[in-house]
């Protein structure tokens, strides 16, 4: 079911027609009351007749508001055209909203990639752009826009894991504008027959699952730790590997292996050590 534009005719001129025609019943109608005239008295049924159906053809069309057509159960058409209008009054009218609408989903609880229990929220942003697709293939769209984006949602939780743990992986805390193009392209997907255009989608609310939160919390942690430890130990060997190679080519001192290496460990100790080291001075010799 695709949408078929259809023209309607401009509803101002039946209106008035059909104020013209409600002061003629009225008219005749008192005089044939008056006069006892049964000709008049049928010119009034005719009048009040030709009103009802004028009146019933007239419908309004608001900005961004589609209006879709159908007589005795066979899709017309759809009109888009703003402001009074009228069709044959025999047409059945539904109006459908094509303005920008929004919501957040519930939070849901799903499980990762890596099997862990998160909680996750989306904002869908949509519009109707079918309102033919949007009558008659679905029973409710706004009901199936809200389920579809949950289970899509759902569907892509357990597609990547909550953090990277490798590098160049994708994961749902940090590559937030990956996960909402994957998120759209599966609403896409799953809308697309019922009319509906997602704008845009993304990641509104991301935690995990309040039962495993602390833990996750102390793993997050123990790995900035790690990393941290990691630069830090890369720096200062980096840092030894100069200084060794700056006094050996200046030519300050001559260093057997075993002071080398007793140099090595206390540079490590200096520039590895959460607190800061006591110097001790040596007024004696190095050997």
């Amino acid at each position: 079911m695709k949408e078929n534009p259809t023209h309607s005719l401009p509803g101002i001129p039946f209106l008035l027609g059909a104020l013209v025609l409600a002061l003629i019943a009225a008219s005749a109608l008192v005089r044939a009351m008056v006069a006892g005239v049964p000709a008049l008295l049928f010119v009034a049924l005719l009048a009040a007749a030709l009103l009802v159906l004028v009146v019933a053809g007239l419908y309004k069309v608001e900005p961004n508001q589609s209006a879709v057509l159908s007589l005795f159960g066979r899709y017309i058409g759809t009109v888009k055209d703003n402001g009074l209008r009228w069709n044959n009054p025999f047409y059945s009218t539904r109006k459908i909203s094509l303005r920008v609408r929004n919501f957040e989903s519930g939070r849901l609880k799903v499980n990762e990639l890596d099997g862990s229990p998160i909680e996750i929220a989306a904002v869908i942003v949509w519009r109707v752009v079918d309102s033919a697709e949007a009558v008659f293939n679905v029973d409710d769209y706004e009901g199936f826009v809200h389920i579809q984006s949950e289970a899509a949602l759902r569907a892509m939780a357990t597609s990547y894991p909550y953090d990277q743990h490798e590098e160049g992986q994708i994961s749902l805390r940090s590559h937030a504008s990956e996960v909402s193009l994957h998120l759209k392209e599966q609403l896409d997907e799953r809308l697309s027959t019922a009319g509906v255009d997602v704008l845009e989608a993304r990641i509104s609310h991301l935690a995990y699952a309040p039962e495993i939160a602390h833990a996750m919390l102390q793993r997050q942690q123990a790995n900035a730790v790690i990393a941290a430890r990691t630069r830090i130990v890369a720096g200062a060997v980096g840092m030894v590997e100069m200084a060794l190679s700056e006094l050996q080519k200046n030519g300050v001192v001559q260093l057997d292996e075993e002071r080398k290496a007793q140099m090595v460990s206390n540079l490590l100790v200096v520039l590895c050590g959460e607190r800061g080291t006591q110097p001790i001075v040596n007024t004696g010799s190095i050997y």
